[in-house]
């Protein structure tokens, strides 16, 4: 089971959920799910979009690589979170890719320039 972290009252990352965990994060409130990974990942979950559905959650999959995301991409991503009702739940496979889009979707909020979050989102050694 992998480990959730609560980054505000907003935002949750953690790695690949497991439907028992997908019930405790209904249970506890979450409005929805955001999955970063890609369906021929390792792992790869096929029926979380029913399963999160089923539960009354909101769900979305924007696939996404560190390495790949640029502004454009970033800016996509910070619309789909804006626009999912909270609190959301974002994860991948092991809670990297997750954190760095939540630490650029806090600065992108606080106003910070993208390319300076990723920078410091880079120092911090999740890319």
């Amino acid at each position: 089971m992998n480990i959730v972290r609560k980054i505000n009252n907003e935002l949750t990352i953690a790695g690949q959920i497991t439907p028992e965990q997908l019930q405790q994060i209904a249970d506890h409130g979450y409005k929805s799910v955001l999955n970063l990974r890609f369906p021929d990942e390792n792992g790869w979950w096929k029926i979380e979009q029913e399963k999160t559905e089923f539960l009354g959650l909101c769900y979305s999959n924007l696939p996404c690589k560190l390495k790949e995301i640029d502004y454009q991409f970033a800016l996509r991503l910070f619309q789909v979170i804006s626009e999912l009702p909270k609190p959301i739940l974002i994860h991948c496979d092991n809670s990297m890719r997750s954190a760095a889009i939540a630490l650029l979707f806090i600065a992108n909020q606080q106003g910070m320039d993208f390319e300076k979050s990723l920078q410091k989102t880079i120092k911090f050694g999740i890319f």
